[in-house]
């Protein structure tokens, strides 16, 4: 998209284009509207990103609409919550889309990301926390982090997260996905000087109550430098994660 722009007023500059001409090219800014969505075109010039299509509640018509009006402005394009059974609705019509099934993700790129400064850590406490901390690693890769993953290290047992200790340390940011009690983003953050994000999962029994035991330990952890996300958002963490990572 600011490519597209730039294009556009250096041609009206040159006098290659009419005033007229550029208005028309013009005409999508701020939003497209498609009625039953209004494509934000304009976020990548104020954010630095495109919008990104949360694909859970769309029919796959209103997928496909969507993911080519922001391919047509050249931008990347990033689905996330995409079922397995709304993806075969729609890849015939999105050929260039590539579909991550761990993470339930499509992404697009038409365009290689800025590369962020640091690596980027993804832990998981159990293995039926993969998925989440999976929709984060697209997240950030999505984004032009370099993403390193440590699955199943909870504290049940917590040799196995001793095991990584050099390999936190040289993360410049930490996600940490837990369902359970939620205690591992606590035990991570007492031993590394990197920001933690915490992403509480749905995981566990009864009392669990579908991850909000999880989001309150996280949101009461003891140590400095944890940031608490959503419920089983991992694209908020991993979204959260690449602003930090690209900080001077």
């Amino acid at each position: 998209m600011k490519a597209i722009l730039a294009e556009i007023l250096e041609n009206l500059y040159k006098q290659k284009i009419t005033p007229e001409k550029a208005l028309q090219k013009l005409k999508d800014f701020p939003y497209e509207d498609l009625k039953f969505a209004k494509i934000d075109h304009a976020r990548e010039l104020r954010r630095g990103s495109p919008e990104i299509i949360l694909g859970q509640g769309k029919t796959a018509d209103q997928i496909v609409q969507i993911g080519k009006s922001i391919l047509n402005k050249q931008s990347n394009l990033l689905i996330t919550r995409l079922s397995p059974e709304v993806y075969k609705s729609l890849k015939n019509r999105l050929p260039a889309g590539k579909y991550h099934e761990a993470a339930r993700c499509l992404t697009v790129i038409k365009k290689q990301p800025v590369p962020g400064t640091g690596q980027v850590a993804i832990l998981t406490a159990g293995t039926s926390d993969i998925p989440v901390a999976e929709e984060a690693a697209i997240t950030c890769h999505f984004f032009g982090n370099e993403v390193s993953k440590i699955y199943d290290v909870g504290v049940a047992g917590l040799h196995r997260l001793l095991s990584y200790y050099e390999q936190l340390r040289q993360a410049r940011i930490i996600i940490v996905v837990a369902g359970m009690e939620g205690a591992l983003p606590s035990v991570v953050a007492g031993l590394v000087d990197s920001p933690v994000v915490a992403v509480p999962t749905s995981t566990g029994y009864g009392a669990s109550f579908h991850g909000v035991s999880a989001l309150l330990a996280m949101l009461n952890s003891c140590p400095g430098g944890v940031a608490v996300v959503n419920i089983d958002n991992g694209f908020g963490a991993g979204y959260l994660a690449s602003l930090i990572n690209h900080l001077e």
